[in-house]
């Protein structure tokens, strides 16, 4: 559940974990001067590069490729957001790697050929007949009663909303009576369409009993689309001819409009973005189906691709009616299109909410700032850990490449994260800020797996066997763990890097997990880490004299690292606590909370460090070399003490100094990844 809202949490709030390299783009510079095979429906270009033939469109989305094994897949032209438009009394025809269209049932090209290529070779021309004639001439009389009562602003202008509901509830079960029975009055009519400014119908019907298996049918109207298998319409053993009916009402979006929606907050704000369409299948009106069908959406406003969108269907009950999203869910969604399945029939449109806070100005400010801050302090920070003689230690060396990696994540966020013109530099980068925010998350597990080594090794006073294996883990687990997920993914799914509004990891396809699966790993194993480091001190404390002077300096420190573990997991509760009336006050402190982690780093690992500090001090004033050391420097755990400390005096007296070394390691601890941490004094 914790890794459920951490994904939610990452989309809406926190704008800055989107990011990295895409391997297809790494494999494209390949050797100049032999072409690569290409697969089938390709071609190479420049005896250097592949591309797909006119009418096919590769799978990763790369115009260009030497991937051997990408494939070139067809381009259905009929289906938006191409839509080939064939003219009036004519439809398009999706082909293998072209198109084509033909006349409708009950029209024929002068020519007497049996298709056309666009809408300037149509000369479609209507085979009349009486049952054609009187067909068309109801159809048109029912799409002029509608357009009369959607534009009678008197009628709609007024009313109660529940009134409204049911008005509009009544109209759209009477006209798709109508239309349905005007379509089955004249079956030799396969198809017939008719719109104006307000109504588009088109009606289809079947009287063959779906001979060709496994049919589908697409009818169109408005840019909108309706595709409905054939098993459907006929409707079991109902003997006679069955139809079935689309309208697209292009003004009825603004009497039932977002207002009837209810299962979204108040604060969002919601709006129609598509006309509101009916399908209906008669004789008998059925509205549960066999097989899910498709919609295909036009929208009102283009480029609602950082919007939440819900594919809606009007739910009508006794007294009203309202939007509601139940067996409807979304297929696709580009910047022109939107494609829903659902399970029923009814009358459908699309909405689109947008959530104040994901727009809040000031959070995107808070982000910048606090960001900037953070690069120049892990900027100080990395020159202090590489400088200060006094703290260089295996300690010292993660601390380091942790401030690293996030100075560099940060700075490319900050710089990069919304360079969508160029896919493939975006894709690139996506893969980059991947790359970098996994190998943070990375080293802080080897953070806490330091930690908790230390702490099981409190009873010796040799630390070699903890710098060996840490040394020997940190660079290939480090920067290599995060190099074979980040490899993997972009090997897989190469397309999926970069989005039309960010160049981060794309949701669909659960793809985004190639970097939560990780994250949200490596937050339970530092979990379990941080439980065991206190189990460990507890049993330590229990052992040692209760006179040692400094173990209630040592608890002191304890407590501090416990409350600075708590804050870390706070940082977390903060996303994930981001519903309700708290929600808004969530959002401001998480968010600056993980925009200053950098100053945080450098305030606890730095400022507060006594040798860090005495460092400082020689710099700007040089002391004599006979200054006397800190307890910590001289007790120091990868210092070897004298005899002298070893003696009866001295033996609690060091064990006591070494645990309140080791606890100052517990600000190490970074459970959930690249997140701040409040600053904790140290002693």
């Amino acid at each position: 559940m914790q890794c459920c809202a951490l994904q939610n949490m990452l989309k809406c709030r926190f704008h800055g974990l989107y990011i990295l390299l895409s391997l297809s783009e790494v494999m494209i510079q390949k050797s100049k001067g032999i072409c690569p095979q290409c697969p089938q429906n390709a071609f190479c270009v420049n005896d250097t590069y592949c591309t797909c033939n006119s009418g096919y469109t590769p799978q990763s989305g790369q115009e260009f490729f030497t991937y051997p094994l990408e494939k070139c897949q067809d381009i259905d032209e009929c289906k938006p957001p191409i839509s080939i438009y064939c003219g009036p009394n004519a439809e398009c025809q999706n082909a293998e790697g072209s198109f084509f269209c033909h006349c409708d049932p009950g029209y024929k090209l002068l020519s007497g050929k049996t298709h056309f290529m666009n809408s300037n070779e149509n000369t479609c021309q209507k085979i009349t007949s009486s049952n054609t004639t009187k067909g068309n001439k109801e159809l048109q009389q029912i799409v002029e009663d509608v357009e009369t009562l959607l534009t009678n602003k008197t009628l709609w202008g007024m009313g109660e909303k529940g009134k409204v509901a049911s008005e509009v509830t009544s109209i759209l079960q009477t006209v798709e009576s109508n239309v349905l029975e005007t379509a089955l009055k004249a079956p030799g009519q396969e198809i017939q369409r008719i719109q104006n400014s307000v109504v588009g119908i088109e009606t289809r019907v079947v009287t063959d009993n779906c001979s060709k298996e496994g049919k589908n049918f697409i009818l169109n109207v408005q840019m909108n689309s309706l595709d409905i298998h054939c098993n459907d319409i006929i409707q079991g053993n109902i003997p006679g001819p069955h139809a079935v009916a689309f309208i697209s009402y292009s003004s009825l979006g603004n009497i039932i409009n977002a207002t009837f929606f209810g299962e979204i907050s108040e604060k969002d704000r919601v709006y129609l973005n598509s006309q509101v369409v009916s399908a209906a299948i008669g004789p008998k009106r059925i509205i549960s189906l066999s097989k899910k069908v498709n919609l295909s959406f036009q929208h009102v406003k283009m480029k609602p691709l950082s919007k939440m969108v819900f594919c809606v269907f009007w739910k009508s009950t006794e007294k009203d009616g309202h939007w509601s999203s139940d067996g409807c869910s979304l297929v696709q969604l580009n910047e022109s299109h939107t494609i829903c399945e659902c399970t029923h029939l009814s009358s459908f449109a699309v909405l689109v909410a947008s959530a104040s806070q994901e727009e809040d100005p000031a959070l995107a400010v808070i982000t910048y700032v606090g960001l900037s801050l953070s690069l120049l302090c892990l900027f100080l920070a990395v020159l202090t850990f590489l400088l200060c003689k006094a703290i260089q230690n295996t300690s010292t060396s993660l601390h380091l490449h942790l401030s690293l990696c996030l100075f560099l994540a940060h700075l490319l966020f900050l710089t990069a994260i919304d360079r969508t013109e160029n896919k493939v530099l975006c894709a690139i980068i996506a893969g980059a800020l991947h790359y970098l925010y996994l190998a943070a998350f990375t080293w802080m597990l080897l953070e806490g797996l330091h930690l908790f080594l230390t702490a099981r090794n409190l009873t010796v006073v040799n630390y070699s066997s903890v710098n060996r294996l840490m040394k020997w883990l940190m660079f290939p687990v480090g920067y290599g763990v995060p190099a074979v997920i980040v490899a993997i993914s972009a090997a897989s799914r190469p397309h999926l890097y970069g989005t039309p509004d960010r160049c981060w990891l794309h949701l669909k396809q659960g793809f985004i997990w190639g970097f939560l699966g990780p994250v949200c790993a490596i937050i339970c194993v530092n979990f379990v880490f941080f439980l065991s480091v206190l189990w460990i001190l507890k049993r330590k404390f229990s052992s040692l004299n209760s006179e040692v002077s400094t173990i209630q300096s040592t608890r002191m420190l304890t407590l501090k690292a416990i409350a600075q573990v708590f804050i870390l997991g706070c940082t977390w509760c903060m996303g994930i606590l981001q519903v309700g009336p708290a929600a808004w006050v969530m959002a401001y402190l998480f968010t600056i909370i993980n925009s200053l982690q950098g100053v945080f780093i450098f305030l606890v690992y730095c400022l507060l460090s006594q040798q860090v500090q005495k460092w400082f001090g020689n710099i700007i004033k040089p002391k004599s070399e006979s200054e006397t050391h800190t307890l910590s420097s001289r007790f120091s755990p990868y210092s070897k003490p004298s005899e002298e400390t070893w003696g009866p005096q001295g033996k609690h007296h060091f064990v006591s100094a070494m645990i309140k070394d080791f606890v100052s390691f517990l600000q190490t601890l970074e459970l959930g990844g690249h997140h701040s941490s409040s600053p904790l004094a140290v002693d």
